[in-house]
């Protein structure tokens, strides 16, 4: 398993700056990598609720990809909201995570718009292709974009999946 992690650049305050990419880190497993990207993460617990023996926040690597066969790995991280976790099978040019289809759009009460579908979201550091966002509402995030929950769409995720 290899956890990776490409990071950013930032200011002495511990701030990012206005040049960094997402930090994106990679959990390969025999039949899956599932990859997270922890500024986008709203905490909606999908993962460690679905598959605690593969998220769990206690350990170190938090994801073990191995613990659980790898279709009901991708199963639990396309519950994330947020988009970020995401997976692929196979070596790292693999076919992606499919999207839904068709795309979807619903606005939470808290104003954040859930996103599903074969997306191309245009952000800071340029286009970027999705399959599920959460993007912001209220225009106070940090993460333009998407939602941080620091503005006032920080009402609990509502983002169940038999209301989709």
């Amino acid at each position: 398993m290899t956890d990776r992690a490409t990071e950013g650049a930032s200011d002495r305050s511990g701030e990012r700056t206005g040049d960094e990419k997402p930090r994106l880190k990679e959990y390969e497993g025999e039949g899956i990598t599932v990859t997270f990207e922890p500024r986008r993460c709203l905490h909606a617990a999908e993962c460690v609720h679905g598959l605690p023996e593969v998220f769990d926040l206690s350990r170190r690597p938090w994801v073990l990809p191995d613990a659980a066969e790898p279709g009901l790995v991708a199963e639990v991280v396309r519950r994330c909201p947020s988009g970020a976790l995401q997976y692929h099978h196979g070596p790292e040019d693999a076919v992606p995570e499919p999207p839904d289809s068709p795309t979807t759009v619903r606005r939470t009460p808290g104003g954040q718009l859930v996103v599903r579908g074969d997306l191309v979201v245009t952000g800071e550091h340029g286009e970027r292709h999705e399959t599920r966002v959460m993007l912001c509402g209220c225009g106070a995030s940090g993460n333009q974009p998407y939602c941080d929950h620091s503005g006032p769409c920080a009402e609990p995720d509502d983002d169940v999946p038999e209301e989709r």
